[in-house]
């Protein structure tokens, strides 16, 4: 039998991932950041499929935010793009 806060949650998180990709593209294609634009065609150019890379990049968003609200502070833009240049290295992983 489904556990109806089980679905509730697994639905919750596919509502963020699917609202980080939007933004995600969102950037890119209003070329804000830079980076954002950059570091897609950097990541396609060495051959992440356009999804994989669109997801490495919303891992990042999805770092950065929770990083802004666990300290209660605004947007590090200056860290977002360092980590979007990054890639594919992780925020974690470095």
């Amino acid at each position: 039998m489904n556990d109806p806060v089980q679905n509730n949650a697994e639905d919750d998180e596919d509502f963020a991932a699917e609202r980080l990709l939007e933004a995600v593209q969102n950037q890119i294609d209003a070329d804000s950041p830079p980076a954002a634009r950059a570091t897609f065609n950097k990541l396609t150019l060495v051959g992440y499929p356009a999804e994989e890379a669109l997801e490495l990049m919303a891992q990042v968003l999805a770092h950065e935010v929770s990083a802004m609200l666990d300290a209660d502070r605004p947007f590090d833009l200056p860290w977002y793009e360092q980590a979007l240049r990054a890639l594919p290295t992780l925020p974690d992983e470095a």
